[in-house]
């Protein structure tokens, strides 16, 4: 707690003001007043705050409050914390938050209006007040780039009946850098969803103090930073690449995707540990857990949106009469046509749940982020396909399929094969639905988390 010098009241960050903002008295103070500083007047390295650990999922809240209680924002479970006095490595840059709790919640809400079919408890008055403010950590790289680069060059000219093409090999100095690139530094952090909400403006850091996070939770990075340093020189050789490749001189020819010879030597010059702003939610429903995420500074909205498999069915069906009486009218389908139609639509179906199980899988074991692989051997969770909905769309394509085959000169039984064809079909999609919500959530966390006030 961060005492206030006129009554000894809490203070807390101030969004609006972006001041310390004491509710007692109403005073307010700059962050900057309240650094700690050794004998020599040099700001200390590190500072002390509380852990608080969730006895569910251990994730980990830090918080410069002396005490927290209610909902853990990581699993969603109502929990009692476990908490000890921590020092924590300062970091050396933050952005304050800058998007209000009130906007951040109409932001939210005016994403959630987008979504058709979405669960009604998810626009729920209670269920979004439950944003917490979090000081996500990220990783910033300075790249400076030096040297040679040979490019291969076309240009193609027209003499009479005759094509030349004409190949160069063209070369120029870099001497380049770059300031910001950016990677989150939290292994619970998942990267698809800090993707989602970036970009961040980099220019408006400000210098780190204990007192921007007096209100909020802070996560403190896990994630070592040399994790991201091959995907931070890639991305900078190749933006390099781009805007050699627009230079005026080299402009006129067609250039290869790769430098033909590359002597730029690419360094990661600095490494700073950052705090972002992230207005975060969890919603908790049996084994999984839903996120959505606003960025705290300008107000981007990334959300896990379910669906209502009863709103769904209904609108499909609705929809699917009003096409089926305008087809009626405007077009002329021979039976056999019907057939394979719905076969085709059965193997639509089969496709799609396969292809949705095997991203549920991905997205479980979380293959894609980089920060929880790396090198951390864990459980993998087993996973099987459940048979109805899989014999149901190989059961119809093979009845309509028959039936497309067949010599058969009765019209009835064409649409009943296919009538049959989408009622196996919609036991499909229901079950396609269902794993949709499956992809929409995510595995309860069992991961060190680390954040701070459950009042913010």
């Amino acid at each position: 707690m961060i005492e206030c010098p006129g009554c000894g009241g809490n203070l807390k960050f101030d969004i609006q003001k972006q001041l310390m903002h004491c509710s007692y008295c109403d005073n307010c103070y700059d962050p900057y007043d309240f650094d700690k500083k050794d004998s020599d007047g040099k700001i200390i390295e590190d500072y002390e705050t509380t852990i608080y650990t969730c006895a569910e999922c251990a994730g980990e809240i830090e918080s410069t409050e002396e005490s927290i209680t209610g909902v853990c924002p990581f699993c969603g479970a109502n929990t009692i914390f476990y908490s000890r006095i921590s020092k924590e490595l300062r970091p050396n840059y933050i952005i304050p938050f800058s998007v209000t709790k009130e906007e951040c919640k109409a932001n939210y809400m005016s994403a959630a209006k987008k979504s058709l079919f979405l669960p009604k408890e998810y626009k729920d008055i209670e269920y979004i007040d439950g944003f917490r403010g979090i000081y996500m950590p990220y990783w910033s790289y300075n790249v400076d780039e030096k040297g040679e680069s040979y490019v291969m060059g076309e240009k193609t000219e027209r003499h009479g009946d005759y094509i030349y093409h004409r190949h160069f090999k063209l070369s120029g100095d870099a001497n380049t850098f770059y300031h910001g690139f950016t990677h989150d530094a939290s292994s619970s952090f998942q990267d698809d969803i800090s993707e989602r909400i970036e970009p961040f403006d980099i220019k408006k850091k400000k210098d780190f103090t204990a007192g921007f996070l007096s209100g909020f939770y802070a996560d403190t990075a896990d994630v070592d930073s040399s994790v991201y340093h091959a995907d931070v020189l890639n991305f900078a050789r190749e933006n390099t690449y781009k805007e050699i490749a627009k230079i005026k001189e080299f402009s006129k020819y067609s250039l290869e995707k790769k430098p033909a010879e590359d002597r730029i030597n690419s360094v990661i010059s600095k490494t700073d540990r950052t705090l972002f702003p992230v207005w975060f939610m969890s919603y908790r429903h049996n084994d999984r857990v839903a996120y959505a995420t606003v960025n705290g500074q300008t107000g981007k909205v990334a959300a896990d949106f379910p669906i209502d498999v009863k709103k769904y069915v209904g609108f499909s069906l609705v929809m699917s009469l009003i096409i089926f009486v305008f087809l009626n009218f405007f077009l002329v389908m021979k039976p056999s046509t019907l057939s394979i139609v719905s076969a085709i639509v059965g193997l639509v179906a089969l496709i799609t749940y396969l292809i949705e199980k095997k991203n549920i899988k991905d997205r479980d074991l979380n293959i894609y982020d980089r920060g929880l692989n790396r090198g951390k051997k864990r459980k993998k969770p087993e996973y099987t396909y459940d048979k109805k909905p899989i014999l149901s769309c190989v059961a119809g394509i093979t009845v309509s399929g028959i039936m497309f085959f067949s010599d058969t000169i009765y019209d009835y039984m064409h649409y009943g094969a296919s009538l049959f064809t989408c009622i196996v079909t919609l036991i499909a999609v229901v079950y396609i639905i269902k794993d949709f919500n499956i992809l929409a959530t995510r595995r309860l966390p069992q991961f060190d988390k680390k954040g701070g006030d459950d009042n913010a």
